[in-house]
């Protein structure tokens, strides 16, 4: 547990001090970093941020790994999904999730009538940690903005946190996900965005280790609340679902 303090003490001063600069730039009446320019379309603002992913070095793990993972999708997304941190497949391909955790969440997507690129799928870190290690404190600190300025472009309804560290991360909480899934949370990703609706739900990951008719029935629950606030008409063939 004291690396989730860890976390949550960094968080809070990475918070601080984004709404101190952005406070600053307030008063000199220029924007802060994170906000979209409407002269650009989401998909070139999203290009020029996956170029500086590619090309950050800010933690050991951008010298180390195959491939940086920006995430991939529509820009004009309704729902993001984000995960932990890529794997090795996703470090081979510098794609996110396509691992059989990445198939599974495919099929997940499929079940609410969905294909993969109509949404927006990421993770917390954009590069793989060594030996797919949990990532450090330091490591999301560097990694988070990226991903906030992505969701800023993109402007979700909602947000999928997959698993324990994403959802704990984004919603900056020590709280068990078995707690926090089921859920919708609220969540902004700028100072002067509308809050996005956050459902945290269990890791297509988790979901191979222990897949059982529980855990998959919960996923799948969760999924169609998230179905329901977009709007969306579920496949009629199946039946019940969950992965």
């Amino acid at each position: 547990m004291t690396g989730d303090r860890d976390l949550q003490k960094l968080l809070r001063q990475h918070r601080e001090l984004e709404a101190f600069f952005a406070g600053d730039f307030t008063l000199r009446s220029r924007k802060p970093e994170a906000e979209t320019d409407i002269s650009e379309s989401p998909q070139r603002l999203l290009e020029a941020i996956a170029e500086e992913i590619r090309a950050c070095r800010r933690c050991a793990i951008g010298s180390t790994h195959l491939n940086a993972v920006p995430g991939e999708g529509s820009p004009n997304a309704r729902l993001v999904f984000v995960g932990e941190a890529p794997g090795a497949d996703e470090d081979q391909q510098g794609r996110p999730f396509v691992g059989r955790a990445g198939q599974l969440l495919t099929k997940i997507i499929a079940s609410i009538g969905l294909r993969r690129e109509q949404v927006f799928i990421c993770n917390i870190l954009k590069c793989r940690p060594p030996e797919n290690r949990e990532p450090k404190p330091d490591e999301i600190c560097n990694c988070l903005p990226f991903l906030k300025r992505q969701l800023d472009i993109i402007q979700p309804e909602v947000i999928v946190a997959l698993g324990s560290h994403a959802a704990r991360t984004l919603l900056e909480t020590e709280t068990p996900i078995g707690k926090l899934r089921g859920h919708f949370h609220e969540y902004r990703f700028s100072e002067t965005s509308r809050p996005a609706k956050l459902m945290p739900t269990y890791h297509p990951a988790y979901l191979l280790r222990n897949y059982s008719y529980e855990n998959r029935q919960r996923v799948w629950q969760d999924l169609q609340k998230v179905a329901d606030v977009l709007g969306l008409e579920l496949p009629t063939s199946g039946g019940q679902r969950g992965g």
